[in-house]
């Protein structure tokens, strides 16, 4: 599962990229997590309000950190 968190560096970015690490533990998911910071290729994915969550090339969500909750829903079987 490729996972890509779209954001400047912000402590909302942080904070949404170690959730998901939690998670993907937790679960015993592997992903491969990565950072997109330039704003050129945030805006690309047709994201204006960051952090962003990009999974296999689909936007799932965007503005805000995401809720455990929905962060389990992404990663389950």
């Amino acid at each position: 599962m490729d996972i890509k968190v779209l954001g400047t560096g912000c402590a909302n970015c942080r904070n949404t990229i170690a959730l998901i690490e939690q998670v993907a533990k937790a679960k015993g998911v592997s992903v491969a997590l990565s950072k997109v910071e330039e704003m050129r290729d945030i805006v690309g994915y047709g994201v204006m309000s960051t952090p962003g969550v990009v999974i296999d090339g689909k936007v799932v969500h965007a503005g805000g950190v995401p809720s455990r909750d929905k962060v389990e829903s992404w990663l389950a079987p």
